[in-house]
């Protein structure tokens, strides 16, 4: 496995500079997030470290060059807008960038794009599965001719009341999953796993792995403190942020020896990529490579 983790916690410092980073703090890999330039619409989105946008040959050589001066690969491209969007306008908006993101691996040698499958959060699973169908089958095939592959993180993107009830992701569980890739089975399509977006779901976050060997592509090491006593009070109909809390591996519920020896009984020898939304280590870019460095002394433990 390699360590990694993911840009969008460095908005403000390029490409370069992120992996020169990388490189100082004994990161194998990073995740790089290709957001469209402009506003970003949440925390951690409109980040911009490859502009995908005319990305051409020569664009892709001086990545490379990067690359190879700091010893630093690229696990994987990160885009994660909502492809199910109800705003028909919106949507194609998502669909055509994420097209931009696959041609960008593609003319880099990549394997990956990491995005999210989308939700309007207002219907069902059975209501926003027809547009699944008219979205994803045609993407998928898109990058599987193009020889790279999508991983859907598991994240469900439900903060506060207007994604309210169902989220902005439709990936959130194992039985989802498997309904996805009975729909879609091209080999092409598989998980970026976090395993935090289980714990706050209460869902067992090591059991899966086994089950989805062959679709886990990519990995994001993040952990959720669950508070206990906010959960008694406000239960789990709650918007999830009232008892829950993302932390750095290590500081919250995640069992990550059980996860680790999950993953090597998978066979997986991909990136795992930390992704640092711990409140209390965005304080600047010292406080993030201070999280950073106590993060790869925490997972060293059991990636070696």
């Amino acid at each position: 496995m390699q360590l990694g983790f993911v840009s969008a916690i460095l908005p403000d410092s390029s490409l370069e500079d992120v992996l020169k980073l990388a490189s100082r703090l004994g990161y194998q890999c990073v995740e790089v997030m290709c957001w469209p330039r402009g506003k970003a619409e949440r925390r951690y989105a409109g980040v911009t470290h490859i502009d995908v946008t005319g990305f051409d040959a020569g664009a892709a050589r001086h990545v490379h060059e990067l690359m190879g001066s700091t010893g630093v690969r690229i696990s994987a491209l990160g885009y994660y807008p909502n492809p199910l969007t109800p705003d028909a306008g919106e949507r194609q908006v998502y669909v055509d960038h994420l097209h931009a993101v696959i041609d960008a691996a593609r003319l880099l040698g990549l394997e990956t794009v990491n995005t999210f499958i989308g939700r309007d959060p207002r219907r069902s699973v059975e209501d926003n599965w027809p547009l699944f169908l008219d979205i994803w089958p045609p993407m998928v095939r898109y990058a599987g001719e193009r020889g790279v592959r999508i991983a859907i993180e598991n994240c469900p993107m439900l903060f506060t009341g207007d994604e309210w009830p169902g989220g902005k992701n439709l990936a959130t569980s194992p039985a989802i999953w498997r309904r996805m890739f009975e729909a879609i089975p091209d080999a092409n399509f598989g998980l970026n796993y976090d395993p935090s977006h289980l714990i706050w779901q209460q869902m067992d976050e090591v059991a899966p792995i086994a089950e989805f060997a062959d679709r886990l592509f990519h990995v994001h090491a993040k952990d959720a403190w669950i508070d206990r006593r906010k959960l008694n009070d406000t239960g789990i109909l709650a918007t999830p942020l009232s008892y829950h809390r993302p932390k750095l591996p290590g500081l919250g519920d995640v069992r990550w020896g059980a996860f680790f020896s999950a993953l090597t009984e998978a066979g997986y020898d991909g990136p795992v990529c930390v992704e640092v939304e711990d409140r209390a280590f965005e304080g600047g870019q010292e406080s993030v490579v201070r999280a950073l460095r106590q993060v790869a002394g925490f997972l060293r433990q059991f990636m070696g």
